[in-house]
C-alpha cells in the first residue's frame, strides 16, 4: 500500500472524537432521580429488547457495548464518564441528560467511536440521535399537550385521502405489485410527516402530526410511526402514536 493511501487510512481512524446534542421542549423540570434512572429503565422498550441495562452500562447479549462511571450531577444535568466497551475506540468522553431553561437536553461529549467517524456518523449516530429523542420525549410526555387533539373523524378522513392519491399514482405507474405500491405509500407519508407534518390528506382535514413536545416529527420518528401502524390496527388504539411520540392536532 502507498504512503498517500495509508495516511488517509490512518486519518480516517484517528478521527476526532464527536459531540452530540439533542433538545426536547420541556416547561416543567424533571426530578434528579427520573433524570438519572429513566434512561436506563427505558432502554430496553426503545430497542425492542435488543438492548438491555446493567448497572451503568448497556449490554446486548454476554456483550457489553458501553461501559460508564458513576455518575456526577451539576447544574441540572446527569454525567456519566465512558469508562468503554464494544462501542467505544477508548476510555473517554461523557454521555448525559438535564434540564435547563424549560427543555430536556441529551448529550454525548469528546465520545470516540470504534468505527471510523465518518462511518459511525452515517450508521450508528442516527439510531443514537433517534433514541435519545424518542427518550427524551416519553420523559417529557404529553402534558401539557402540543395542541388541541383532532376527534377520530377527521383522522380517518386524512387517511383515507392519502390512501386514495397513493392508490391512484400506483395505478399510474407500470408493473403495479402491491410491495410497490406499500413503499410507494410509505415513502409519501413518511416524507410529508417529516416535511412539513401535513400530508395532502392532513391539509384537506385541517390537522398536523407533531412531536408530543410540539416540535416537528424527525425522518426516525415517521420511520418508527410507519412501522407500528399494524400494531395500532390490531390494537384499534393509536400505539403508533405512543411509539412515535407523536400527536395529530387541530391546524384550522
Amino acid at each position: 500500500m502507498s504512503r498517500p493511501a495509508r495516511r488517509i487510512i490512518q486519518d480516517i481512524w484517528n478521527s476526532e472524537p464527536v459531540s452530540v446534542e439533542v433538545l426536547v421542549a420541556a416547561p416543567a423540570p424533571t426530578s434528579p432521580e427520573r433524570l438519572r434512572d429513566s434512561f436506563f429503565e427505558a432502554i430496553g422498550g426503545l430497542t425492542l429488547g435488543l438492548v438491555q441495562a446493567r448497572h451503568w452500562s448497556l449490554g446486548c447479549g454476554p456483550l457489553r457495548l458501553l461501559r460508564f462511571g458513576e455518575p456526577e450531577f451539576s447544574e441540572g444535568a446527569w454525567t456519566w464518564p465512558i469508562r468503554g466497551g464494544l462501542l467505544a475506540g477508548r476510555a473517554g468522553g461523557s454521555f448525559g441528560f438535564g434540564w435547563r431553561h424549560g427543555r430536556l437536553v441529551g448529550f454525548v461529549r469528546d465520545y470516540l467511536p470504534r468505527l471510523p467517524v465518518p462511518l459511525y456518523r452515517r450508521t450508528q449516530l442516527p439510531l443514537h440521535r433517534l433514541l435519545t429523542r424518542l427518550f427524551l420525549l416519553g420523559l417529557r410526555g404529553r402534558v401539557p399537550a402540543p395542541g388541541v387533539p383532532v376527534e377520530p373523524l377527521r383522522r380517518m378522513t386524512a387517511t383515507a385521502l392519502d390512501l386514495a392519491i397513493c392508490g391512484t399514482v400506483a395505478a399510474c405507474l407500470p408493473r403495479r405489485r402491491a410491495a410497490g405500491w406499500l413503499l410507494l405509500a410509505a415513502a409519501y407519508h413518511a416524507g410529508f410527516w417529516s416535511a412539513t407534518g401535513r400530508t395532502p390528506g392532513a391539509l384537506v382535514a385541517r390537522q398536523r402530526l407533531v412531536s408530543v413536545d410540539g416540535g416537528p416529527v424527525s425522518l426516525g420518528q415517521a420511520a418508527v410511526r410507519l412501522g407500528a401502524l399494524p400494531l395500532a390496527l390490531a390494537r384499534m388504539r393509536t400505539a403508533h402514536d405512543d411509539a412515535a411520540q407523536t400527536a395529530v392536532v387541530d391546524a384550522s
